[in-house]
């Protein structure tokens, strides 16, 4: 009896070592799946004033840009896409039903979150720069350039002025 045992570990050992390294690697703890959840999304939300802030600190990290301010103004806010779980059930006069509802996740402690397909960033207006470099031409086309890039606006809805003294 042994010796057949001993017949077929030796036949399998490499199946037995595959199946035995794929158990371990299943126990081990691995990454987070890289899809987005409730939590990811909600935490994404948008906010103008540290848009503003952060954009000033880039231009004002820009050569002869020196102190800045940076004001949007917004065309649209955010908007989100919600999933919906719709049915469509037939009358008894032909007609059509159609009945939808937004889905939640049960995040435990009977707290419910709404499911976000979708997030569309609001769209910009207009930009108003006033930085103290904006004396020198080329200076403002870079500060001109460099927020037409962060917001996608054309040059015309951007204007870029001196600092008062």
């Amino acid at each position: 009896m042994k010796e057949k045992l001993r017949d077929i570990l030796k036949k399998y050992r490499f199946a037995a070592l595959v199946a035995l390294a794929g158990v371990v690697l299943m126990l081990l703890p691995g990454k987070k799946d890289s899809m987005p959840d409730a939590e990811t999304a909600e935490g994404e939300t948008f906010s103008l004033e540290e848009t503003e802030r952060r954009m000033a600190e880039v231009l004002g990290a820009m050569d002869g840009v020196g102190r800045v301010q940076v004001m949007l103004t917004l065309r649209s806010g955010e908007t989100l896409s919600l999933a919906e779980d719709s049915s469509a059930t037939r009358g008894s006069g032909g007609d059509v039903r159609q009945d939808s509802q937004v889905l939640t996740v049960n995040r435990g402690s009977g707290k419910q979150e709404v499911v976000v397909t979708q997030r569309l960033y609001p769209t910009y207006q207009g930009a108003v720069v006033v930085c103290q470099g904006a004396g020198d031409s080329r200076v403002r086309l870079r500060v001109m350039e460099t927020v037409a890039v962060l917001t996608g606006l054309s040059s015309d809805k951007i204007s870029v002025v001196q600092w008062k003294q």
